[in-house]
């Protein structure tokens, strides 16, 4: 065999891990390994923070949903008419004299 073809045959092999200088080799493939899972759990990281991200979002979206709809409701039942039918309800009625405007004087 040529020495390029004895090379591919010895890295299909694995007689790189075998070799006198296999503890160089296992230093590099033990830090690249340790290299691959810290890549693997902080792409798992970005991704559950991009899923928890969209969750709020839709959560947001819906208290402003709500948040609106509260508020129309208040806004109907502070008018006018809203108010003269609730009181008219319960017995009260707008007064049939106006009132009337009391002066404080100040002596000296």
């Amino acid at each position: 065999m040529t020495t390029k073809t004895s090379g591919i045959y010895d890295l299909l092999r694995g007689s790189f891990l075998t070799d006198e200088s296999s503890v160089k080799n296992w230093r590099i493939i033990m830090f690249v390994v340790g290299l691959l899972l810290i890549m693997i759990w902080s792409a798992h990281s970005a991704d559950a923070k991009v899923v928890r991200i969209a969750e709020l979002n839709k959560e947001k979206r819906e208290l402003r949903a709500e948040y609106i709809d509260t508020s129309t409701i208040l806004m109907r039942m502070k008018l006018e008419s809203s108010v003269r039918k609730k009181a008219n309800e319960i017995g009260l009625a707008p007064a049939k004299t106006p009132p009337q405007k009391i002066k404080v004087t100040k002596k000296r």
